[in-house]
């Protein structure tokens, strides 16, 4: 069981990184523009590997479902929504919001699957909720600080934020029952990626605002965009896959939301700037409330 505990933490990896990779041009791009251009390079590459490892095979109507259920709600609507609050709290405190998935998922098994909560569950819920607050709220900096730090509709984006996380939640709920089955891990990646892919050029072609591009493309831009899908969604959400092989949806929700932690050292090392000691509180509040609530 170790390998898919340690399969969900290096999802965590993957998209604290991702986010840092993705921060700016998803604001050059826009939400819905950037995430169809990584979701159209990651669904050929991630197609194509299914393919050479004979995962097209393990594929059944049922499971086809189950992941398209998963990957409209947890990629097409949820990544693009985070990108949204990214643009507007950037990558730290976008990562600390998206970290209450954990606590969506066990929501979820409740109401769902009549799963109960403990004691210790219920407190680390409250610790989580308690960390993101102390950490949007007071780890602000905004005047000179890098642009990243830098909030721009709080409101909104912390809104758009908790929308992520339980989209993210809902897209981890879909897919358990689809690998649980057998889907093979890198296949299922491959169909969330092209239904989203498919639903984000839909809404282009319909000649939505909401999907136009705010700027022009340039290489470095299309470089950055490729580099966080290779490892945000090609090996972050592939290694959930593998996780939800064994793990359960609440244990994996847990561990992959360790990344508000794991991103503040990432964010020192580019920014060259130390996040504020709130930031630092907030995420070390968030983290125990997750172990507590991964003790349900």
């Amino acid at each position: 069981m170790l390998i898919y505990d340690l399969a969900a933490v290096g999802a965590a990896g993957c998209w604290a990184l991702g986010g840092i990779l993705g921060a700016t041009p998803a604001r050059h791009f826009g939400p819905f523009a950037f995430t169809r251009i990584r979701l159209t390079l990651i669904s050929a590459l991630l197609g194509l590997a299914s393919y050479l490892l004979g995962g097209w095979s393990t594929v059944s109507m049922t499971s086809l479902g189950a992941v398209a259920l998963s990957g409209l709600t947890g990629i097409f609507l949820g990544d693009t929504v985070m990108f949204a609050a990214m643009n507007r709290l950037g990558p730290r405190r976008t990562g600390l919001l998206f970290a209450t998935h954990a606590v969506f998922s066990v929501g979820l098994g409740m109401a769902l699957l009549g799963e109960r909560l403990s004691l210790s569950a219920a407190l680390g819920s409250v610790l989580v909720f308690a960390g993101v607050l102390l950490a949007v709220a007071f780890g602000r900096r905004d005047s000179g600080s890098h642009q990243w730090e830098q909030s721009h509709g709080l409101k909104l984006g912390v809104a758009l934020g908790l929308a992520a996380a339980l989209c993210q939640a809902l897209g981890t709920f879909f897919a358990k029952p689809a690998i649980a089955a057998g889907l093979e891990p890198v296949t299922a990646s491959a169909l969330r990626m092209g239904i989203s892919c498919g639903a984000h050029w839909l809404l282009w072609a319909s000649g939505s605002p909401l999907a136009r591009m705010r700027n022009p493309p340039n290489l470095r831009m299309l470089g950055q965009t490729a580099l966080n899908g290779l490892v945000a969604l090609g090996l972050g959400m592939t290694l959930i896959m593998l996780a939800l092989k064994k793990g359960n949806v609440s244990t994996v929700g847990m561990l992959s939301a360790l990344s508000p932690v794991l991103i503040l050292p990432m964010l020192w090392l580019v920014t060259r700037q130390a996040p504020p000691v709130a930031a630092w509180l907030g995420a070390i509040i968030s983290v125990t409330g997750l172990m507590l609530v991964m003790a349900h």
